[in-house]
């Protein structure tokens, strides 16, 4: 079974923000970053589902020449190899979608394991996008996942309690808070990670323009901030 699964760089949760001085983002020079924790979460699920059902955890991850330290993390906790997607650009949750969606074209998965969200912008839109973009089933905010005979039986967490979703494969899954408890990476596996395959391309190399649709309006922005208003 090949499972693609996610993982986004995003900033450190744990570390002090500092705003830039227009008020315009925050200052990421002093920044830290790591794997997003959903995404980790999505990671240790598809190592589990390889370990019991066989097959490879192929990593992706799309951003800057610095994202392919969290590819090599997903390789350290046991993913066979990485795609990393250069970009050096801030994309929306679209043009993310419609990349993952070619990479699924080249690469043929039987699942895509994403986390629900990413912490920095919690958009939660890329797993509906690209199962929408794909034609195939989703599953969002599983709490557990149980796959079988070419299916996947997902439970989610809802506000009256448990829903449980069937669906056929190939699939879209987005894990939740509570699916698992990953793994920390040994330091034999930290190392063999090193000689892991990262394969580059870029979104043109997929035929995806990365121009986004929706585009921020610095007004509306500076209408409820203080800085920019005083400026």
């Amino acid at each position: 079974m090949k499972i693609l699964v996610t993982a986004k760089r995003v900033t450190d949760p744990d570390m002090n923000i500092k705003v830039k001085d227009d008020g315009t983002g925050i200052e990421m020079s002093s920044m830290s970053f790591k794997v997003n924790p959903f995404d980790e979460i999505a990671i240790e699920e598809a190592l589990r589902i390889r370990d019991d059902k066989g097959g490879e955890v192929i990593v992706v991850s799309i951003g800057d020449d610095k994202a392919s330290v969290e590819i090599r993390y997903g390789l350290s906790m046991g993913a066979d190899r990485g795609i990393h997607v250069t970009e050096g650009s801030e994309l929306d949750s679209d043009c993310v979608a419609r990349i993952l969606a070619k990479l699924v074209e080249t690469e043929s998965p039987d699942l895509v394991l994403l986390g629900k969200q990413a912490i920095d912008v919690d958009d939660n839109q890329v797993a509906q996008l690209l199962a929408e973009y794909l034609g195939w089933g989703q599953a969002c905010f599983a709490s557990k996942v149980e796959i079988n005979d070419g299916t996947a039986k997902v439970e989610r967490e809802v506000d009256g309690g448990i829903e449980v979703v069937e669906m056929d494969l190939p699939g879209v899954i987005s894990a939740d808070l509570r699916l698992n408890e990953p793994r920390y990476p040994a330091l034999p596996a930290i190392m063999k990670a090193k000689k892991k395959e990262i394969k580059k391309m870029s979104p043109s190399d997929l035929g995806v323009d990365t121009t986004p649709k929706v585009t921020k309006d610095l007004l509306g922005f500076a209408l409820w901030n203080p800085i920019l208003l005083n400026a």
